[in-house]
C-alpha cells in the first residue's frame, strides 16, 4: 500500500539558518523526550522497545545497562553509513539533554502504585514521546542515533515516518523479548502507536528551509 501521508523533509540544515529558534526547539524537544521517558519508567508497566532490547542484552552479557546502551548507540550510528546520514549538534545534544532531564523528572516523580495513575502516566508518556521526537527531529540539527536510523530509512525508501518508526520499534521489541527483556502493556502501546503519533506532529513542528 502506498502511503498518502505528506512527505516531510527531515534532512539536516546548517546551524547558521535561524539558529536561535532551531536551537531552542532542539533543546525543548530533547527535554520533553527525557520527561516522557521518566513518565514511562514511573508507570512500571513495560519498557519501551529499545529499553527492552537493552535489558535483554544486559541479562545475556552481564554488562551494565549504561554500557549496553552506549554500545547499541555505536552500532546504530554505524548503520547510518549506507544511509548517508550525518551526525549534527542534535546527535550530541541528544545524549546529554535527555540524560539530564530524565534524571530530574525521576527525582521529582515517585513510582506509581495505583493502576489508573499508571495508565495515565504511560499514555501521557507515549504521546509526549511522539511529540518530543517530532519537535527535536523537526529542528533539523541532526537526529539522535536511533531517530537518525528512522529518518535515513524514510529518506532512502520514501516510506512514511509512521511506517518506518513502527517497523523499527516492533523489530527491536521482538529481538529484546527473545533475549529476555522486560515487556508489558506499556511496551505494546508504545510499539504500535509511536510511529503514528510522531507522523501526526511532524508537519506542524518541522523547520522549513528558506
Amino acid at each position: 500500500m502506498v502511503s498518502t501521508s505528506p512527505k516531510v523533509d527531515l534532512s539536516s540544515v546548517p546551524v547558521t539558518v535561524r539558529p536561535a529558534a532551531r536551537l531552542a526547539q532542539l533543546f525543548a524537544g530533547l527535554a520533553l523526550y527525557g520527561t516522557s521517558m521518566a513518565l514511562m519508567v514511573r508507570a512500571e508497566i513495560g519498557l519501551s522497545p529499545w529499553d527492552v532490547l537493552h535489558d535483554g542484552l544486559t541479562q545475556r552479557l552481564g554488562w551494565s545497562f549504561g554500557a549496553i546502551t552506549a554500545v547499541t548507540s555505536v552500532i546504530v550510528l554505524a548503520l547510518w553509513v549506507p544511509l548517508r546520514q550525518r551526525p549534527g549538534i542534535g546527535t550530541v545534544a541528544n545524549v546529554v539533554v535527555i540524560a539530564l532531564s530524565v534524571d530530574v523528572v525521576l527525582g521529582l516523580l515517585p513510582p506509581a502504585q495505583w493502576l489508573p495513575w499508571q495508565l495515565t502516566l504511560i499514555v501521557s508518556g507515549v504521546v509526549l514521546n511522539g511529540l518530543a521526537t517530532a519537535i527535536y527531529v523537526g529542528a533539523r540539527l541532526g537526529p539522535g542515533p536511533r531517530d537518525g536510523l528512522m529518518t535515513g530509512l524514510h529518506a532512502r525508501t520514501g516510506w512514511s515516518v509512521r511506517l518506518v518508526r513502527t517497523g523499527i520499534e516492533i523489530g527491536v521489541l521482538a529481538v529484546g523479548w527473545t533475549l529476555g527483556g522486560s515487556v508489558g502493556l506499556g511496551t505494546v502501546l508504545y510499539a504500535v502507536s509511536i510511529g503514528a503519533i510522531t507522523q501526526l506532529f511532524l508537519p506542524f513542528v518541522t523547520i522549513r528551509e528558506r
